[in-house]
């Protein structure tokens, strides 16, 4: 009996210690529920995207009005109670649009809705004037050889198919960030591509393209006029000739910045799941799908977890990533901000947990995306939770959490995604459209609640993300 006791005594000690694992993975589940349920009674993200886009209108990167809305942002930190609030800031060139005018000289003479492509040089200051050379697609471009392009205008009409998880955008945007490199190698001395957008009204597109040596003036139409120049073409075997004009181009250096906020985990504090979005903004619109929205949802997430009466486990961040938008002249590089981020914590990442950003708008979220390690009890339990949102599993692992977490992604840090219906999202991206009316607050709020719930489950758990996969 004496060898026994023992025995049975931790027995005893390991059923107890596992009833309150599981009893706590349920408070955790409930408390996550609760969450869900008391965001959809509030509107804390739509408010502040109306205040930011109000206050601060557009917010291209390394502008004034970027740098006002950090401060902003980090008083706006602070007064919901999130912990270690900073501004990071780093250099950047400014890059500023100008103006920009392109026309059709001849068989039919008219101008075109047009802007520079983010990232473009100038034309002379007297304007370029040439021949067109019309492309329908963009491969039919890269199939010109070399030299064949000299002196001419290349124009790429192909259009952007509409996709709930964007891909039609995925698959066209090399039109937009090689396109002008590729002309320029086969001789061109301008560019022109049919907006990467979904819409048929008569407003253009901006949006970053390569900058460097070998580039030329760039330019992107609307879909109806680029609709126009393709009926044009039908009726007439001559020649079309074009003028175009920017004042494009970088023009002083200047300075963006990530804003940080977090809610402190009560036993890890170390261990950090990060979410964000990006501040700046193009200068055509307020900004608001692209990207106050994700701002203004993952901090509202986050604030709903600073209230629970008590902490996370886990550390959560969150990042407004600065200069998102703009291509930087080299050895710089896209993404400053998020390299600035992922750079500067090289040595932290062992500790990373997760991450994600909300960088697609704010229509509804439709599906869980997670790791291929992530443990089928966790997933379960996610997706218990989130269900009543209609949010449905995907079952293909997530690579990638939007583009600011690519860098530390880069690094060995686990995304997750909390994939939103983007069906509509590019008649509005990157133009002067993307204002707050095109904002749901019912769609804005389901986002809210879903990111809530779900980082608190993760928070206040120890699952391992990064954990190998299992082999049969």
């Amino acid at each position: 009996m004496s060898v026994r006791l023992p025995a049975l005594s931790l027995l005893m000690g390991l059923s107890v210690l596992a009833g309150a694992a599981q009893a706590q993975d349920a408070r955790t589940i409930a408390e996550a529920e609760q969450l869900r349920d008391r965001a959809l009674q509030a509107n804390v993200g739509y408010s502040l995207v109306s205040e930011l886009t109000t206050r601060f209108g557009p917010r291209l990167a390394g502008s004034e009005s970027e740098q006002a809305s950090a401060r902003w942002g980090a008083e706006t930190f602070r007064a919901m109670g999130f912990d270690n609030v900073s501004i990071e800031t780093f250099p950047l060139a400014l890059w500023e649009r100008g103006e920009a005018r392109v026309e059709i000289l001849s068989p039919f003479p008219q101008p075109l809705t047009v802007v520079s492509l983010g990232g473009s040089i100038a034309t002379p200051a007297e304007g370029i004037e040439g021949e067109a050379v019309i492309f329908e697609t963009y491969q039919q471009l890269l199939d010109q050889p070399e030299g064949s392009l000299t002196g001419k205008i290349a124009v790429v009409l192909q259009d952007t198919v509409q996709a709930q998880d964007g891909r039609g955008y995925g698959a066209t945007s090399p039109i937009r960030g090689q396109g002008p490199t590729e002309a320029a190698r086969r001789g061109a001395v301008a560019y022109v591509l049919r907006s990467l957008g979904t819409h048929d009204h008569r407003f253009a597109h901006t949006g970053a393209t390569r900058v460097g040596e070998g580039t030329i003036p760039a330019f992107a139409m609307s879909p109806p006029d680029a609709d126009q120049l393709r009926r044009l073409i039908r009726l007439t075997d001559a020649p079309v000739r074009m003028r175009l004009f920017s004042s494009a181009g970088f023009t002083r250096q200047s300075l963006s910045q990530n804003v940080i906020g977090e809610v402190r985990g009560r036993e890890a504090p170390d261990e950090v799941i990060v979410i964000g979005g990006h501040l700046d903004s193009w200068d055509l619109g307020t900004g608001a799908i692209d990207d106050g929205a994700g701002v203004a949802i993952t901090a509202a997430a986050l604030k709903l977890n600073e209230e629970m009466p008590r902490q996370p486990r886990r550390t959560i961040r969150v990042v407004w990533w600065g200069a998102e938008e703009v291509s930087q002249p080299p050895p710089a590089q896209g993404l400053a901000g998020a390299r600035h981020y992922a750079e500067t914590r090289r040595d932290e990442m062992a500790n990373h947990v997760a991450i994600s950003e909300s960088d697609f708008g704010a229509g509804p979220i439709y599906s869980l995306g997670l790791p291929a390690a992530t443990p089928a009890e966790f997933r379960q339990a996610a997706l218990r939770v989130l269900t009543p949102l209609g949010i449905l599993n995907d079952p293909a692992p997530a690579t990638g959490g939007g583009p600011d977490t690519g860098p530390t992604v880069a690094l060995g840090v686990p995304p997750f995604r909390l994939n939103q219906d983007g069906t509509d999202y590019f008649d509005f991206h990157h133009t002067a459209d993307d204002v707050l009316d095109r904002i749901d607050p019912e769609s804005m709020t389901q986002n809210v609640a879903a990111w809530a719930a779900f980082l608190w489950l993760l928070a206040d758990s120890d699952v391992d993300l990064r954990a190998p996969v299992a082999t049969q």
